[in-house]
């Protein structure tokens, strides 16, 4: 009888030469044993589920090829970015031919660059004018899209922030960069250079929503200091910057981290903390005038 049309109490049929209860207790529809006895009347066990092959590595490979794409272009999108070095601007901060990750997800939440990070912005009014442009092959293209290797072909910047909004900076021939009065001390610029002696400036009080902008190979770098008589002034609308150089990743034997060197954290070199005591003392003389205008006031009205 079939294990499907038992029912009841109906006993199963003893027949010559088959011993009784070998068939399996429970059956799948599939055909998988689930439990029973075995032959002897023994347990066959726990449960043997059917094990499906596993699908040829040649046909999920696509799939992992598609994935890693769309993941890669997220990335450059919303994350990173991998910009190359093409000038001695930076130099030696950064080499020529140096590849560097860029902080692309701060902006996104509403951060802008400050004094002293190594920025790349788009150009902001014919910087790059005339300058050759390399023409990349379809691979070429199609990777940098996707972000696994720097564009050749975008028109973007690499200098470091100097000064931000409300900041008012100078520099005078034979003398250091200053902001809001604080000169600063700059290990970073290339050996041999002047601050500024190729092109002093200022003072210029930074714009809302721009920054000023200069290289760290001074003599060799045409930075806001050049661009003053363009459509803003020399100076770089924080719209345009495309975020902030965070490490140097290749070469290899040139890894490093782009920190904010020390002098953009002196005392005093912020225009906002400067006016900060004046703003405080304010603040706390004007209960002290209330209370006492009050008091004058009700002295009178008893009189």
């Amino acid at each position: 009888m079939a294990v499907g049309a038992r029912s009841g109490h109906d006993e199963p049929e003893d027949r010559p030469g088959r011993p009784a209860h070998s068939e399996p207790a429970g059956a799948a529809e599939d055909g998988t044993t689930v439990s029973g006895t075995d032959s002897d009347g023994g347990a066959s066990g726990g449960s043997t589920a059917r094990k499906k092959n596993p699908r040829p590595f040649w046909k999920e490979l696509p799939l992992l090829i598609g994935v890693a794409l769309v993941l890669a272009l997220l990335i450059k999108t919303f994350l990173v970015q991998a910009f190359s070095i093409p000038s001695d601007s930076m130099q030696n901060t950064l080499q020529r031919g140096d590849r560097v990750l860029v902080d692309k997800l701060t902006p996104w939440f509403g951060s802008e660059p400050e004094r002293g990070e190594v920025v790349v912005f788009h150009d902001p009014d014919k910087w790059l004018e005339g300058e050759p442009t390399p023409k990349p092959n379809a691979a070429q293209k199609f990777l940098s899209f996707v972000g696994l290797m720097p564009s050749a072909e975008e028109k973007d910047l690499i200098k470091r922030t100097i000064a931000v909004a409300g900041d008012t900076v100078e520099c005078k021939k034979g003398g250091p960069v200053e902001v809001n009065g604080k000169a600063l001390t700059e290990p970073y610029v290339f050996a041999g250079n002047s601050a500024c002696d190729d092109m002093p400036f200022g003072p210029f009080k930074v714009p809302d929503g721009k920054i000023w902008v200069m290289g760290d190979h001074r003599q060799d770098s045409a930075d806001s200091r050049y661009h003053t008589d363009d459509a803003n002034k020399g100076f770089v609308p924080v719209s345009q910057v495309v975020g902030r150089a965070v490490v140097v990743a290749w070469p290899v034997n040139r890894w490093s981290v782009l920190s904010v060197p020390d002098t953009f954290d002196q005392p005093g070199i912020s225009a906002a903390a400067g006016a900060a005591p004046g703003v405080l003392g304010l603040a706390g003389a004007v209960p002290f005038v209330i209370r006492r205008r009050r008091r004058l006031t009700a002295g009178r009205t008893a009189g």
